[in-house]
């Protein structure tokens, strides 16, 4: 029997591995590994979630217009150059797909979202892993990196796992020096945790090669419905558009994303909360000599002396049923990434690594 071989790249790619949702043998657990939202999803999402269920039977559209014009509505976007997916990853999918291949570079960032170099690999392009500075992107270092194959820069801002931003005319300036026919992502996922910031909007509507994704999983609390949404060149839309399944969201997915980007106000105060609580636990842990950078996120990466000194603070809070996220895979092997919880979980993982400091084990 012949040897089924599978295509350039594929078995280059490492499993991606999501933050443990578990502690063996712990009953109440505080889980601080995956940035979500520890309030939930507002109230009208929950509403429509019930009403979506009389219409399971029905095939969805396969245009998502009432949700693009939802989202439209709301961030002042042309609804004609907005794409919706499966989680604002299966639109970094559809990017990768499309303008990416064997032969061609994608670039992202040392400590960059995982995801980035198994897209790459996945199309049988060559990732390439560029240094930051002091855990910032480097837009320099990105542009001394491109060569004529460089076809994709894949940029989280803010970032994820370490909560930096690159300001807006560097992203501008990155986006301007591109090679032609490069493409600059700006992943937005944290996007509404910033007050103000239009997740590279502007940015879009002002360079062609630029293309945004957004999500429903981080501030929407709808991290288990997978919905996300991305904005670019009706061009470059076009281009997506024809590698995406019709039926790629479903009834129950598009009703309660249209409910809930059209409740700001729940939005709004989850951004408020996560930004109080964020300031709290940041400089509760520098009282205790964990340090870490400032966050724009829902979440900090907070830095231990040593891999072993984090590795075992991480142990200990498993056995107090507190779960954070070890960052070894990102080059980070001495930071813990600590989802910014309700006000009761910052206090409880803040006393439990206060404890890990003062010599618990």
């Amino acid at each position: 029997m012949s040897r089924i071989e599978p295509q350039p790249g594929i078995m280059e790619i490492e499993l991606y591995v999501g933050g443990k949702a578990t502690v063996d043998g712990v009953s109440d657990v505080v889980k601080l590994s995956s940035n979500e939202n520890p309030y939930g999803c507002s109230d009208t999402a929950k509403e429509a979630v019930a009403k979506a269920g009389h219409n399971l039977h029905r095939y969805p559209n396969t245009d998502h217009a009432s949700l693009r014009a939802a989202i439209s509505e709301v961030h002042n976007l042309d609804a004609d150059r907005i794409i919706c997916g499966v989680g604002s990853d299966e639109i970094l999918q559809f990017i990768a797909q499309c303008f990416a291949g064997p032969g061609d570079e994608v670039i992202y960032t040392e400590h960059g979202f995982s995801m980035y170099p198994i897209l790459a690999h996945a199309v049988g392009a060559t990732p390439v892993k560029v240094a930051e500075r002091e855990r910032v992107v480097d837009v320099d270092a990105i542009l001394a990196a491109c060569t004529d194959k460089t076809k994709i820069v894949f940029i989280a801002n803010p970032a994820n796992p370490t909560g930096t931003m690159v300001g807006s005319n560097e992203m501008a300036r990155l986006a301007s020096s591109l090679p032609d026919g490069a493409i600059l992502v700006h992943d937005g996922a944290y996007t509404e945790y910033v007050e103000g910031f239009d997740g590279g909007a502007g940015l879009v509507d002002a360079q062609s090669n630029v293309i945004m994704t957004r999500t429903f999983s981080k501030i929407y609390g709808l991290g288990g419905l997978r919905i996300g949404w991305g904005y670019a060149s009706k061009d470059i839309v076009d281009v997506l558009n024809r590698v995406r399944q019709p039926f790629n969201l479903s009834v129950v997915q598009m009703a309660v994303a249209e409910a809930a980007v059209r409740d700001q106000a729940f939005v709004k105060k989850c951004r408020e909360d996560n930004a109080r609580m964020r300031a709290w636990l940041a400089e509760a842990l520098a009282e205790l000599g964990v340090p870490s950078d400032t966050s724009c996120a829902n979440f900090i990466l907070a830095r231990f002396s040593s891999r072993e000194e984090a590795e075992a603070c991480d142990d200990y809070l498993k056995t107090q049923g507190l779960i954070v996220r070890r960052t070894t895979g990102y080059d980070l092997a001495n930071c813990l990434r600590i989802t910014v919880g309700d006000e009761a979980g910052c206090r409880r993982v803040a006393h439990a690594i206060g404890k890990f400091k003062d010599g618990a084990r």
